[in-house]
Order: structure tokens, then C-alpha cells, then sequence
């Protein structure tokens, strides 16, 4: 019933609607509307009430992730349509993984804090309560399982050419982080479950550092994140613009196997292309130059010898030679 009280008020723009409007629309009593619009108010919505006039929303929230707010005018078809949000979860990847089968395609989970949040190879990413973004994106393409991996450069296009519309100048290391300033400010995390001819669903994970300028000592040189970067941009308007930008993106590729645009964008926002960097597999490291991005995706290496490599997402890490990237 709060969902729908705010959605009428969220509808209403900024002029007044009476609690006897409200409750006539809705079915319930004034009493009752007076305590959600209490609640509201407590989860950050800066409702006003006047007497004889009713309720108002004073301005719009731009950074409460929840359902209603990332609703509001988002323009897809599908992605982000279904929204489960939460105050605190384990990991958005891992209860996605757990519901995959039983959510419709697109659903986000979005949490505003996660205790055992994750990145690549086991590692801990660090999510602290309201600083960041933290979702998942579950898919359930008609493909087959190999073709899932271009996926996480579907995202990792998304994220970089959604932050640059909104402004901020973000750069990608591929194939999953979005840097700025050679830090890392987002990483995308992709799972599958899948059988041998068939996916049963794709768990798109993403994590951005938002508002947090406290990092441990060890992050201090290889982590950011918008505010510290001097960004101050909407949670909201962040997680609008990077689900339409991957909706269209996701769906040239799984309905006409278009890539061309993804690899524009990772080629054109790339961190790495034409510059030296650091190869690491087997816990070997080799100092390489970064030709380019081929049509399948794959990052292309010139090696010491002169010989030029192919690199399949997730194979290796990459390692920049001057700073983190």
C-alpha cells in the first residue's frame, strides 16, 4: 500500500493531493495514509502536508534506489521492470543465482548494502550501506552457453557510455572494470547457469563505488569513486541510464548477433588500447603491448617476440604498467 500511495504522489509531480483524494483512490483511511506518508518521510522522501490542501512531494529523490524511483520514466521494454530491493543482502549475485529460475527476464536485484559482496576470482568488494550501486541483472537468453561471455562486454559498454552521458569521464580496461584516472570505480561480475545447448539464465552483476572516500590504505592507489572524483551524480540516474544502454546494446546482439556497437564503445572508451600493459596468467607475468579489440571481442597483444596473441575474456588478468589500469 505505501508503493502505491507514493507511486500517486510520485504521478502528481508537485502539486498538492488530498488525504481524502488519496484515501478514496486507494480504499483505505486517512489515519492509515497519514502513517506511510510518516514512513516516507523516514526513508528520505521529503513529503510536505498542509492543512485543507493535503500532500506534495517537495522535490524529486534522486538517490533512493527503490523500485518506484527507478520505475519513473525508465525507458525499456524489459530490463528493469521488475525490481527487488533491498537494505542488506549477502551478495545480489548470489540471491539472484538462488531465484534465477523463478524471476522473468530482466528482474534487477538491487541492494543498499551487501556483507559478502564479490568480485573476480573470489575476490571481496567491499559495499558499504547507501555508497554505491550494487545489482544484478538476471537474463534468460535463447542462446547457446558459449556465446554468454560477450555478455560482460555488453555491460562493461553499458556502464562506461552510460557514466559518459551523465558526464563523467570513464574509461574501460576490458573486459569488466570501468576506471577513471587509472583507478577502478566498477567491476561486473558474470555467472551462468546453463546445460550443454542451452542457458538457463545469465547473472549480470555490477558494482560501482559512488559516494565512499574512505578506502583502505592497500586501495588507496587502485580504487575510487564518483565523489572522489569530484562526480556528483545520481545513484538513480546511473542505474536508469545503464539499463537502457544495455537493453539496446543486449538486444542487437541476442536478436540480430550485432556486436559492432559494444566493440565501438569498448575500442572508443578503452583504458588499455596502444598501451603497454601487464599479461598475467599462472601467476606469470608478462609485459606486452595492447593492439586492439577484435570482432569477436577478444583483446589482441603483441608479445616480445613481435608475435601478436589472441585473449579470450577471462583467460587472464590485465595489469597496467602506471598505476592500477
Amino acid at each position: 500500500m505505501r508503493e502505491k500511495i507514493l507511486e500517486v504522489i510520485l504521478d502528481n509531480e508537485k502539486e498538492f493531493i488530498s488525504g481524502e483524494e488519496l484515501s478514496k483512490k486507494l480504499g483505505i483511511s486517512r489515519t492509515a495514509i497519514w502513517k506511510h506518508i510518516r514512513i516516507l518521510r523516514s526513508q528520505g522522501y521529503n513529503i510536505e502536508s498542509v492543512n485543507k490542501k493535503g500532500y506534495r512531494l517537495v522535490d524529486e529523490p534522486t538517490d533512493l534506489l527503490n523500485p518506484q524511483n527507478i520505475y519513473r520514466n525508465l525507458k525499456t521494454k524489459f530490463i528493469g521492470k521488475n525490481v527487488l530491493h533491498f537494505e542488506t543482502i549477502d551478495s545480489t549475485n548470489d540471491y539472484a543465482k538462488k531465484i534465477g529460475n523463478e524471476l522473468r527476464d530482466g528482474s534487477v536485484i538491487i541492494s543498499e548494502e551487501q556483507t559478502k559482496g564479490k568480485g573476480r576470482l573470489g575476490r571481496v568488494w567491499e559495499s558499504k550501506a547507501g555508497e554505491g550501486i550494487w545489482m544484478s541483472i538476471i537474463l534468460k537468453p535463447n542462446i547457446i552457453p558459449n556465446k554468454a561471455p560477450f555478455i560482460t562486454l555488453i555491460a562493461g559498454a553499458s556502464i562506461v557510455k552510460a557514466l559518459n552521458i551523465l558526464g563523467v569521464d570513464a574509461k574501460i580496461k576490458w573486459p569488466n572494470d570501468i576506471t577513471i584516472n587509472n583507478k577502478k570505480l566498477s567491476g561486473i561480475l558474470t555467472e551462468l547457469s546453463a546445460e550443454i545447448e542451452r542457458v538457463n539464465y545469465i547473472v549480470v552483476g555490477i558494482g560501482m563505488n559512488v559516494k565512499d572516500t574512505d578506502f583502505e590504505e592497500e586501495l588507496q592507489d587502485k580504487a575510487t569513486s564518483l565523489y572522489k572524483e569530484n562526480y556528483n551524480v545520481s545513484r538513480v540516474d546511473i542505474v536508469k541510464e545503464i539499463l537502457c544502454q544495455f537493453e539496446k546494446l543486449y538486444l542487437d546482439y541476442i536478436e540480430k548477433d550485432d556486436k559492432k556497437e559494444v566493440l565501438d564503445i569498448c575500442r572508443q572508451y578503452s583504458a588499455i588500447i596502444n598501451k603497454e600493459i601487464y599479461v598475467i596468467k599462472n601467476d606469470q607475468k608478462e609485459l606486452v603491448d595492447c593492439i586492439g579489440i577484435n570482432e569477436e571481442g577478444n583483446l589482441i597483444i603483441k608479445n616480445k617476440d613481435g608475435n601478436l596473441e589472441e585473449i579470450m575474456s577471462g583467460e587472464v588478468s590485465i595489469r597496467g604498467v602506471k598505476g592500477y589500469v
